[in-house]
C-alpha cells in the first residue's frame, strides 16, 4: 500500500529534489525520471525504480499499479502525493503525474560490448542534454549498442536529459572515459572509428563501414580536437548546401548513424 507524503518539509521530498543537482546525484548514485511513458519504458527494459511517486487519481491507473506492485516487490517503495508535491521535485510547472527515482548505471567503459551491436556513438565533449538525450533516442531507433561520452560531457542522468531521451537512456549502454583510455580500448578490439569532420573531402555516403562502427560526434561550438580527428580511421562530412557550415550535433549524428544502418541493411 503506498504511503501518503503531502508536506513539503517531509525528508523524503527534500532529499529526492536535491536530485536536481548534479553533485546530490553523484552523492546518492540516484536520479529522476518523469512520466508514465518512460517509467513503463524503463520497467520493460529492466529497470525499476527505488521510489515511484504518482498522484491520487493515478492510483488505480493499470499501469501505475503493475509499476507500484513491481517496484515494491524489488524492494522499493510507492509514494502518493499530489502535484504540489511533483512540481517542487521535478521543477516544472506542469509536472508529470508519475516519477520515478533510480539507481544511476554502471558506466564504466569496460562494461561495453562491443559485439553486442555493430553500431555505437561515441560524444566527445557534449554540452547541451537536449542533444545527448536525443542522441540516445536515435541510439535506441538504429538499434546501436548504446553511447560512449567522452572526457567532459553533459550528464546523462540530468532530469533534462532523461526527459529529453523519451526513455532511451534505459535501453541504451551509456559508459564515461578519458579520451586517453577509450582510444587503446577501442583498439584492443574490433572497431572502426569513424568522425564527423570538416577536415576532409570525403562525404559521408562514399565509404563503407566496417562493423563494429563507432560513430564520433564533437562539442557542438568546437566540433572535434585535430588530433582526436587524426586518431580515426576515417573523417566524413555532411554535405551543406546553404549558408550554414554545419548541423547540429544531434541531427548530424542522425544522419549518419542511419547512413551506417542502411548499410547493414
Amino acid at each position: 500500500m503506498p504511503r501518503e507524503i503531502t508536506a513539503f518539509s517531509n525528508p523524503l521530498v527534500k532529499r529526492i529534489r536535491n536530485l536536481r543537482e548534479k553533485r546530490h546525484r553523484r552523492e546518492e548514485g540516484l536520479f529522476l525520471a518523469e512520466g508514465l511513458r518512460i517509467l513503463t519504458e524503463a520497467e520493460e527494459a529492466g529497470h525499476l525504480p527505488r521510489w515511484i511517486f504518482h498522484t491520487r487519481e493515478m492510483r488505480d491507473h493499470p499501469l501505475v499499479r503493475r509499476l507500484t506492485a513491481a517496484c515494491e516487490a524489488d524492494g522499493g517503495e510507492a509514494i502518493e502525493t499530489n502535484v504540489d508535491i511533483l512540481h517542487k521535485l521535478s521543477g516544472k510547472d506542469n509536472p508529470q503525474t508519475v516519477l520515478g527515482v533510480y539507481a544511476e548505471f554502471d558506466t564504466a567503459l569496460d562494461r561495453i560490448d562491443r559485439s553486442a551491436s555493430d553500431i555505437w556513438i561515441v560524444a566527445q565533449s557534449l554540452r547541451d542534454p537536449g542533444n545527448l538525450g536525443t542522441i540516445l533516442r536515435t541510439g535506441d531507433a538504429v538499434g546501436a549498442g548504446g553511447l560512449i561520452l567522452i572526457d567532459d560531457c553533459v550528464d546523462p542522468f540530468s532530469v533534462e536529459a532523461v526527459r529529453a531521451s523519451m526513455g532511451a537512456l534505459f535501453t541504451q549502454r551509456i559508459a564515461r572515459a578519458a579520451w586517453t583510455d577509450f582510444v587503446p580500448w577501442l583498439r584492443s578490439g574490433p572497431g572502426q572509428l569513424v568522425a564527423l569532420s570538416l577536415r576532409t573531402d570525403a562525404y559521408y555516403r562514399e565509404p563503407r563501414y566496417a562493423a563494429p562502427t563507432f560513430i564520433l560526434v564533437g562539442n557542438e561550438a568546437r566540433g572535434l580536437p585535430a588530433d582526436y580527428e587524426d586518431e580515426c580511421d576515417i573523417r566524413v562530412k555532411l554535405p551543406m548546401r546553404g549558408k550554414a557550415d554545419s548541423l547540429n550535433a544531434a541531427v548530424a549524428t542522425a544522419v549518419m548513424a542511419y547512413e551506417v544502418l542502411g548499410q547493414r541493411l
